[in-house]
């Protein structure tokens, strides 16, 4: 089954956009990248990261560190808007609980979605958003 948690098999999910598909939805794309951190996909997350927020020799690095840290338990879609994807990722580190909720925004760039923002409503590591 594919790691997003839609309930299709990866093949018939997220396999396809972490292959150069363009994910069609702003959830699509969600799902894919919460998958791609899963699988540990660094290339596809800073490729569907909004240009404007990538600094690729940082980015690499976080992302890979962040992947081989942290058990990918699952993703909960709580609401979509437009461009707007509000979910849960259950995941944990070290035995602790680093679940956290977000508001993504995604933005198309030259036709393509992307990763714009986020806003965090708790935070991996217990950073409390606003």
């Amino acid at each position: 089954m594919c790691p997003c948690c839609s309930g299709l098999p990866y093949e018939k999910c997220c396999a396809p956009y972490h292959a150069g598909a363009a994910a069609p939805t702003p959830i699509a794309l969600m799902r894919s990248r919460y998958s791609g951190y899963a699988l540990k996909k660094i290339d596809y997350l800073i490729e569907t990261t909004h240009p404007n927020l990538r600094q690729i020799g940082e980015d690499r690095d976080e992302i890979a560190k962040f992947s081989n840290e942290t058990s990918f338990e699952g993703l909960e879609i709580l609401e979509v808007e437009g461009p707007y994807v509000t979910f849960r990722a259950h995941l944990s580190r070290e035995g602790k609980d680093v679940s956290f909720t977000e508001k993504s925004r995604f933005e198309k760039v030259d036709g393509k979605w992307k990763y714009h923002s986020g806003f965090l409503h708790k935070g991996v590591l217990d950073k409390e958003g606003p």
